[in-house]
């Protein structure tokens, strides 16, 4: 019997990665297209089935591949569409997991958000394989989060649970998301918060900063990362102010699903005990007395150059299975074709 395998895609606004993956989930290869230069949704189509072959073909793997999860924006579990992602140009609604589907031969497509695949990938590979409640955090240009209660993602009724990032944290005065609503956590909590956060500082304080040698405009979370590492007071308070909001925020999330672990991902947890220090110390000091010292806070196990990828690929096993055994929503934790047998 041949060895199976799927593809795992995180489609992003700029690029597409894809990667082929093991059963052991070992990627075995992976490439690239570009999202965004495509003005019709028939091109970008045309343009990743034609870089996904060549991939196949290089790896001996054009009649293995058994399944294809997506993790896209605004990605739709239960219809497998694209639904008003705000920096895709195709329309209102893309047929995402049909189109790609025939593309590729009726091979079983599935497709999510990408906080929702980065999830399934903990699950199935990472920090939180083994565990059946537990909320995945995204720390990225966003903030995003899967929900997993009793094994099982939390999609609700219409697909698009688990917005935790868009959770109100600043009822007066918060400043304005990019959702078009103001006081989200991702205001304040994500990468573009943390410059936001500095600008901010910046203006009403007078000390002396090494921030203050950047153009205030052009300040990343990268920039006050460094700046912290050198001993900079106001670039140290700005991780305190961030962690702190997070930490306050998961002590809400806890009481609504009491998860045995948070997992947390993305390019500000590099940020390490700058980060994770307040947000430990908020959440601790908010966190309802019955919960208290009870769910862990960990950093994802997954290479980062390889977590979107294999996020999605979860989801690819769960397409294969889904296929197999009709009407099935198990989650990729029940899905054998993770086990090295397979």
């Amino acid at each position: 019997m041949s060895k199976p395998y799927v593809i795992g895609m995180d489609m992003g606004g700029t690029n597409t990665v894809f990667g082929i993956v093991d059963a052991r989930g070992q990627v075995i290869a992976s490439d690239s297209v570009k999202t965004k230069k495509h003005a019709k949704f028939e091109d970008y189509i045309a343009d990743l089935h034609q870089a996904v072959t060549r991939l196949l073909e290089a790896n001996d793997a054009v009649d293995k591949i058994k399944g294809i999860g997506i993790g896209a924006p605004n990605g739709n579990y239960y219809t497998g569409e694209i639904v008003k992602a705000p920096n895709l140009p195709w329309g209102p609604v893309v047929p995402l997991a049909e189109t790609v589907s025939k593309a590729f031969n009726g091979i079983p497509v599935a497709v999510t958000n990408d906080a929702n695949a980065a999830a399934l990938g903990e699950m199935t590979y990472g920090a939180a394989r083994g565990m059946k409640d537990f909320i995945m955090i995204t720390l990225g240009t966003g903030v995003g989060s899967g929900i997993v209660i009793n094994g099982q993602l939390v999609y609700g009724h219409d697909g698009f649970a688990g917005e935790l990032g868009h959770v109100i944290m600043k009822r007066n005065n918060g400043r304005v998301c990019g959702c078009g609503r103001t006081g989200c956590l991702e205001a304040y909590c994500s990468a573009t918060g943390v410059a936001r956060t500095a600008r901010e500082f910046l203006e009403v304080r007078t000390e002396p900063s090494l921030l203050r040698n950047i153009d205030i405009e052009e300040i990343t979370s990268k920039d006050v990362y460094d700046a912290a590492i050198a001993g900079d007071k106001i670039a140290k308070d700005i991780f305190e102010f961030t962690g702190k909001i997070l930490g306050e925020a998961m002590a809400d999330m806890t009481a609504f699903s009491s998860p045995q672990a948070f997992v947390l991902f993305g390019g500000l947890t590099k940020s390490g005990d700058l980060l994770m220090k307040p947000l430990k110390e908020a959440y601790d000091k908010n966190v309802l007395p019955i919960f208290r010292g009870k769910a862990k806070i960990l950093l994802s196990e997954l290479k980062e150059s390889d977590a979107a990828v294999l996020g999605a690929s979860a989801l690819g096993w769960e397409a294969k299975y889904r296929y197999e055994v009709p009407g099935s929503l198990a989650t990729s934790n029940e899905i054998p074709a993770v086990s090295p047998e397979m």
